[in-house]
């Protein structure tokens, strides 16, 4: 997965897999509507809504276009706690 992310977001994803924000018990999660937004050319901002049982939760991520021509996910967001941040040096 590193090589598909830049920045923070391994460190997000990493934390969420940690935590398991999705895990339910009885109902299986279920991708419910997704979209997106683009910001400007070489960026998505992409969503998904995420359903199980009566629990709905939305996921975001943005993906950034690299000078070798790949797609990279440069940031994620999943509602609920969040990550905390490093302190700047």
């Amino acid at each position: 997965m590193l090589r598909h992310t830049r920045g923070r977001a391994y460190d997000e994803l990493a934390w969420l897999a940690e935590r398991g924000p999705l895990r339910t018990r009885g109902a299986r999660p279920v991708v419910r509507d997704i979209g997106y937004y683009e910001p400007r050319p070489g960026a998505i901002e992409a969503f998904a809504r995420i359903g199980a049982g009566d629990r709905l939760r939305a996921m975001a991520f943005r993906l950034e276009l690299g000078q070798d021509l790949r797609w990279r996910c440069t940031a994620v967001e999943l509602g609920g706690p969040r990550p905390p941040r490093a302190e700047a040096d």
